[in-house]
C-alpha cells in the first residue's frame, strides 16, 4: 500500500517538476528541446506499454480482456480529447505560443490526468514485481514537460510566474485520486486487473501516437527526435532487465 502512495505522490508531482523549471528560465524554451524530451518520453511509455504492460495483460487474462482492456482506453482517451480543450502548440522554431483561456486548460490537463493516475494504479496491483514502479516513472517522465507546458502557458496568460508553478502543480495531484482508486478497485475485484493492465496500455499507446510523436517532429527536428525516442525506448528496455 506505501509504495503506490509514494509511487503515485512521485508521478503526479512530476508535473510540478517540470513546472519549477519556469521559476529560473528567462527567455523561451526552445521546439527543439521540447520536441526531445517529448520523444525520449514517447520511447519510455511505448516500451513500458509493449514490454510490460502487455504481456503482464495477457499472463493475468487472455487475448480478449487485452482487447477489450486497450480499445477502453484508447476511447477512454478519444473521448476526453474530442470534448475537453487541449493545448495547441504553434510549431515555431522560436519558441511557443498559446492561444486558450488559462481555466479551461487547467480543467483540460487535470481530466487528461485522470486515465494517467489510473493506469499507475493498477500498474501497483499487478502480481509483477517493479510493474508499479516502472509505469509511475514512465507517467511522471510524460508528465514534466506536460507541466512545463502548462506553466508556460499560464505565464503568457499574465500569471505571475509562482502562481503558475503552484497552478500546473496542482492539475498533475488528480492522479494520486485516481491511482489509489484504480490500485484498490484491482486489488479487490481480481478479474479486474487484467483489464486495468491493458487499459493503462491502450491509454499510453494512445497518448504517445496521437500527441507525443506528432507534436515532436513538427519542426524540422525529425531526426533528433526519432534518436531520442529509440534513447528512450532502449532506457525503458534496461529498465525492465536491471
Amino acid at each position: 500500500m506505501s509504495e503506490v502512495v509514494i509511487g503515485s505522490i512521485l508521478s503526479a508531482m512530476s508535473t510540478g517538476a517540470g513546472a519549477l523549471i519556469i521559476l529560473f528560465i528567462k527567455g523561451a524554451i526552445t521546439h527543439k528541446f521540447r520536441d526531445t524530451l517529448l520523444a525520449f518520453t514517447a520511447g519510455i511509455m511505448m516500451a513500458a506499454s509493449l514490454l510490460s504492460l502487455i504481456p503482464q495483460s495477457m499472463e493475468s487474462g487472455g487475448y480478449l480482456q487485452l482487447v477489450i482492456g486497450i480499445f477502453l482506453g484508447v476511447l477512454t482517451l478519444t473521448f476526453l480529447e474530442k470534448n475537453i480543450p487541449h493545448i495547441d502548440l504553434e510549431h515555431s522554431k522560436s519558441g511557443i505560443e498559446f492561444d486558450e483561456k488559462a481555466m479551461l486548460i487547467i480543467m483540460a490537463i487535470t481530466l487528461h490526468n485522470i486515465p494517467e493516475g489510473l493506469s499507475v494504479g493498477v500498474s501497483y496491483a499487478s502480481a509483477a514485481q517493479d510493474t508499479g514502479n516502472l509505469i509511475a516513472l514512465a507517467i511522471g517522465l510524460q508528465n514534466a514537460p506536460e507541466g512545463l507546458l502548462v506553466a508556460l502557458f499560464l505565464v503568457n496568460q499574465k500569471i505571475s510566474r509562482f502562481k503558475a508553478f503552484i497552478l500546473a502543480t496542482l492539475t498533475g495531484t488528480i492522479e494520486i485520486v485516481t491511482s489509489l482508486l484504480g490500485f484498490y478497485l484491482t486489488s479487490y475485484i481480481g478479474f479486474l486487473v487484467s483489464y486495468g493492465l491493458a487499459f493503462a496500455a491502450g491509454a499510453m499507446l494512445f497518448i504517445v501516437y496521437k500527441e507525443l510523436i506528432p507534436e515532436s517532429h513538427g519542426d524540422g527536428n525529425e531526426r533528433t527526435s526519432t534518436y531520442s525516442f529509440i534513447i528512450g525506448l532502449l532506457f525503458m528496455i534496461l529498465l525492465l532487465e536491471i
